[in-house]
Parts: C-alpha cells; structure tokens; sequence
C-alpha cells in the first residue's frame, strides 16, 4: 500500500502504537435493536438523556482541516491540549491559496509534529485513508470534508457523491473497524428542503430534498445509522445552518457581500430580499462541534444554528452599516435549489448537548468586516466577472487573488 502523503510533514517519523485494529465481524448484528433510532429522530432510549462529557486527552482525526470550519475546529482542539491529525483532499472548489494558509497558520502556531500531522490526499482512496489510520491511530472522529455548495451540485452532481457520500462511507467503515470511540459529521441544513416550517426540528420527515448537494447530505445521515445499528458505532451528525465568520468560504454571501461592498463592486440580490436564513458565527459552530465530540451518543442528529433568522434586506443592510459603504446592487431571479427560509429549531442541542449560541448576527458581521479590513485592507484585488461557483474550480465570484497574498491575522 502507498505512504499516506503529508503536506509539509514528509520527514517526521511516528512513533507507532502496538494496539491491534479491532474488527466487527460482518454477520454480527446488534440483537437488540429497539434502542436505535428512527431514520428521521433519536431512539425514545435516548432522547433526552444526558451523555456526559469525556474530559480527557484525545487524538482527533479532523477531515477537512485546511477549510473554514475544519480549520477552526482543529485549531480549538490543538488550543485546549487535543493532538489533531488533519486529511484534507485540498481540492480547488476555492482558491486553494486559502486553504494552504490556513494550514501553515496552524503550523506555524503549533510546530511539534506529534501533536498536530497534516496528510493531502482523497477519502476515497482507500489505501491512503487506511494507512493514515493505521499510523496515527486516533480514537475520535471530526469529519468536515466535503463537497459544499447548492447550486454547483445541480450542475455536476456526481462529484458531490463521490466527496460526500463515498468518501463518508470509506470513514464510517474504517471506524468501525478500529473501535473509534465517536464519530461527529457534517451534515447541513439543506436536507429540509423546502419545508414550511418556522423553526426547523430533527422530528420532521426529510425525504423531499430540492438539490443534489441536500440529497448527498441526508444520504449520510442515513448510512450514519446504518453503520451505528450494525456495528454500534456511537455516531453524531450536525445540521449546521449558513456558517460565516474569519476565514469563511469565499463563494459564501456573507464574504462575498463584504468584500463586493467594500470594494465598491455590485452585489446580487437574488429574489425580493424576504428570503431568511439562520446565519451561524463560525464560534458557536466550532462550540456545536466540540460539545458533540465530547460526547459519546449512540446516534444522534442536532441542529446546530443561532435559532433565529435575519432576512436578505437586513444582511445587506447590516453589511452597509459595518463596511461603512453603500451596496450597488443588481436584483435577481430567485435560484433553483435554493429554499426560501431556514431557522434552526435548537431546543434539542441545547438540552443534550448545552449548546447555545451566543453571537448576534449583527456581532458576527461586524467581527467578520473587521477580520476582512484587516486581512486585505493594503491588497489590490482584481476583479472577476460575476457568476457562481461552478463545482469544479475556483468559485467565479469570489476575488481574484492573482497579484495580491492576503494578510491573514
């Protein structure tokens, strides 16, 4: 099998562990079956029970490390003693420059290779992933890789399959194999669909979604509990709803809007601006996050939101206030794929978990506008035609950083 390929650590030697790959054998199926869970809810076993939380030392494999959230959450973890090992595929969906800073900021704040390892390579190569688990042998499972994005997903579906669900797949069943102590994943939003709902619930039925990108998501909600009712593998997955913050994803509204104002370049308004989403600080994820991998539940699935919307209008307007400039803005058609409205339903996550969020979105875009003045305040910028991710490349809408290197504080 091939060496698990690092990105700036290909001379460290590891010190490897004597302990024995546990295996679950195919034909041993849980007998009880009665306290697993539904394919939509919690068990009636577990719902509402509190699962208190391990508080010792652990290694966590984050995947995804080197994107938004990933980075954010292992930075967390390696900040209160965690070892991290991160697996990132570095694929170009934005412009990789991003991701590559990312990784050396983590680098560079935590030099000691024992304590952090950082492997490029794809999840569904199986060798390659089977290898990073045999050398560093983590007990804890991060997964926040994946293919993002709503719209790109209608045009070329089957990339999403193979980076959300495949490679989800690969995970799971490598976990199960070597006994990991609790699997966290992302999931998102997206999977309500076109719910009518004003507060969206983990109790509602998602069997409806409008987009490939929300398909691949319930789809590993659904082989979550497979892998949890057959090999009792203790599994949690993260509804996030509309994350933003330091270090966001470029092709996101809340960077693009910031940048575009700042600038002074058009903004696309798509619909009459009463559309709504439940914006999330990236702080109150990366505490969603960490609350549920410190928590072993045998399967669960949480929304993790602000519990609360803002509307198009007020985004823009409260982009205005804190850019400190007026938007030019072009008014569009509504998207296919796109849901009119999402809020989180967080009663759940608060009650097992303890979650609760605690920035305000006005605080959030203003923290988020100060991080951008500061990150690219004496950059030149260069402008790119206005258009949308397409799933395969760089994200067309996000600026073009071909002669300018941001200062990332």
């Amino acid at each position: 099998m091939p060496t698990p390929k690092k990105i700036d650590d290909s001379k460290m030697s590891f010190n490897h562990t004597s302990s024995k790959m546990t295996t679950t054998m195919e034909n041993e199926v849980p007998t009880d079956s009665s306290t697993y869970v539904s394919s939509e809810g919690s068990s009636s076993v577990e719902e509402g029970c509190i699962v208190e939380p391990h508080v010792g030392h652990k290694k966590v494999l984050v995947t995804g490390g080197a994107g938004f959230i990933g980075s954010h959450v292992a930075e967390f973890l390696l900040q209160r003693g965690d070892d991290v090992v991160i697996v990132d595929e570095m694929n170009d969906y934005y412009d990789l420059r991003i991701k590559e800073k990312n990784l050396e900021t983590l680098r560079e704040n935590y030099p000691d290779k024992e304590r952090l390892s950082i492997y490029k390579g794809d999840l569904c190569d199986a060798d390659f992933i089977f290898n990073v688990f045999e050398t560093e042998r983590p007990e804890w499972i991060c997964h926040m890789a994946a293919r993002a994005g709503v719209r790109p997903s209608i045009q070329d579906p089957y990339i999403y399959i193979h980076s959300n669900v495949k490679a989800t797949t690969v995970l799971m069943d490598l976990s199960r194999k070597f006994g990991i102590k609790n699997f966290v994943f992302a999931s998102s939003s997206s999977v309500y669909g076109g719910s009518k709902s004003t507060f969206f619930s983990e109790e509602e039925a998602v069997d409806h979604p409008v987009s490939p990108y929300a398909a691949t998501k319930k789809s590993c909600e659904l082989l979550a509990h497979t892998y949890h009712h057959l090999y009792g593998l203790n599994i949690t997955g993260l509804r996030f709803f509309t994350v933003y913050g330091p270090r966001g994803r470029p092709d996101m509204a809340p960077f693009k809007f910031i940048d575009r104002v700042s600038r002074g370049v058009e903004i696309q308004q798509f619909g009459n601006g009463q559309s709504s989403r439940d914006y999330t600080y990236i702080d109150d994820i990366v505490d969603g996050v960490v609350r549920s991998i410190d928590r072993q539940h045998a399967y669960q699935i949480f929304n993790i939101g602000k519990g609360s919307g803002t509307s198009l209008k007020e985004f823009i307007d409260l982009v205005q206030k804190h850019v400190g400039k007026a938007a030019k803005i072009r008014v569009m058609p509504d998207q296919p794929g796109d849901v009119p409205y999402t809020c989180a339903n967080v009663d759940k996550a608060k009650k097992m978990l303890g979650y609760e969020a605690t920035i305000s979105f006005e605080e959030g875009i203003r923290r988020t506008a100060q991080w951008y003045n500061e990150a690219y305040s004496n950059q030149s910028i260069d402008i790119c035609p206005e258009s949308q991710a397409n799933g395969l490349g760089r994200a067309a809408s996000l600026v073009n950083l071909k002669e300018a290197q941001p200062v990332w504080k």
